[in-house]
């Protein structure tokens, strides 16, 4: 079913409406990529076989799994798609770290 494409294509366009910022759809990728890993951690690593299968059945690992699963594996589309991701991650560690360095209070 295609409910997680949609849920994340519906959230991506509320961001971009609301931010209407380069760094907020780049900071929105990443936190999305973020959560799913998140999640991923915790099905591979908890003993509640419910709460795993849950996460399993209805949520994918990372936006690579989205892309994968909506493109075929080795199309040049999801080649695009996957160099796209790549310079976002490239993009918000850029963010970060620029962050970072204007904090300088450690």
């Amino acid at each position: 079913m295609y409910i997680d494409l949609i849920v994340l294509l519906i959230l991506l366009i509320i961001v971009v409406m609301f931010f209407k910022r380069f760094s907020s759809f780049v900071f929105f990728i990443a936190i999305v990529d973020i959560f799913l890993r998140i999640l991923a951690f915790i099905k591979h690593n908890i003993p509640a076989r419910d709460v795993a299968a849950l996460i399993g059945k209805y949520l994918p690992e990372s936006v690579f799994d989205i892309i994968n699963k909506y493109t075929s594996n080795m199309g040049i589309v999801n080649d695009i798609l996957k160099w796209c991701f790549v310079g976002i991650m490239c993009i918000f560690l850029f963010y970060i770290t620029k962050i970072f360095l204007k904090k300088k209070k450690i």
